[in-house]
């Protein structure tokens, strides 16, 4: 970058644009000298919307070509999704900051029921994520729970097609897009847990580039970093980088922190979940010894079994 100027990469999805776009308004609202210019760019995962996430490497498909122009100096900073974020980033890459989360729960779209009681047997459900279709299939084994890849609005577009009769999305990437009144049911935390790091965005960049460092620092939320902290530290001992249906949420309210977590079987026949408490300031430790907890309690053979079937 200049010192008047800075350059955000940015998948070219309207979601993500959204998210680019919300992060330069707010840097050039603390920044008013400073001159914000975002690039747009197609990503692998974008183009294949036949292949599956688990083919194209999960969902760090979508943050590597990112990644790729931090590292090569095209880009200053990426804004991405946290729940789309690798464990272990690349060498010489850091998120320092990410911003207050959105709302964390999933929500219920359709265009002809109110609820997931109401869907009749053999309801056909879009979603693409694990995680959803194992707490979904303990819920409703009766339903078809059908994948489903592209941005919020070709899925919708999908569900007004008659292709589903409901669809399983993330309350913060509808409300973004301004498409709240879409949604005919919110799940609570406790009946569908979410994904780790839902709802929140994060921003990365060079490790040493202090002067980037310094303008983005003022976004920083430090209850929401303490809860990606502890969901991703029980994330990385689940192994939980790959496509697996882990989900986690952590909650602080005065100096504790709660974190529930669980990993399900993908046709809902089994699910290990708990929950610990603690300081808010030993965040990862907490995560990682609910996860440690998880793996001791049957969490490993269904992780395995899982990474034994897509091998």
């Amino acid at each position: 970058m200049t010192s008047s100027a800075l350059r955000i990469v940015t998948r070219e999805s309207p979601l993500a644009l959204w998210q680019a776009n919300f992060v330069r308004d707010a840097l050039c609202t603390l920044h008013p000298q400073l001159d914000v210019e975002i690039l747009g760019i197609s990503t692998q995962a974008d183009r294949l919307l036949e292949s599956s996430m688990l083919s194209l490497g999960g969902k760090g498909a979508f943050v590597k070509e990112l990644e790729q122009k931090l590292l090569n100096g095209q880009a200053d900073i990426a804004v991405h999704s946290m729940k789309d974020v690798s464990i272990n980033l690349p060498e010489g890459l850091v998120i320092p900051v990410v911003l207050e989360r959105e709302d964390p729960r999933d929500v219920l779209v359709s265009n002809h029921y109110q609820c997931l009681a109401d869907l009749p047997a053999g309801g056909r459900v879009g979603t693409s994520s694990l995680r959803r279709k194992s707490q979904l299939m303990a819920k409703r084994p009766d339903l078809q729970i059908l994948d489903i890849r592209g941005n919020v609005g070709t899925r919708l577009r999908k569900l007004d097609e008659g292709q589903f009769d409901a669809l399983l999305l993330a309350a913060a990437g509808v409300k973004r897009l301004g498409l709240q009144d879409r949604i005919r049911e919110y799940f609570t935390i406790e009946s569908m847990l979410p994904a780790v790091s839902q709802g929140v965005l994060g921003i990365e960049m060079q490790a040493d580039n202090t002067e980037v460092l310094s303008l983005i620092e003022p976004l920083a939320d430090e209850t929401t970093q303490l809860c990606v902290n502890a969901e991703r530290a029980l994330n990385r001992r689940l192994g939980g980088d790959c496509y697996v249906p882990v989900a986690a949420h952590a909650e602080i309210e005065g100096s504790q922190l709660t974190l529930n977590a669980l990993v399900g079987r993908l046709d809902g026949s089994e699910i290990i979940q708990s929950v610990t408490s603690g300081p808010a300031k030993e965040a990862e430790t907490l995560g990682d010894k609910l996860g440690r907890e998880l793996l001791d309690r049957g969490a490993d053979d269904i992780l395995q079994e899982l990474r034994d079937s897509s091998a």
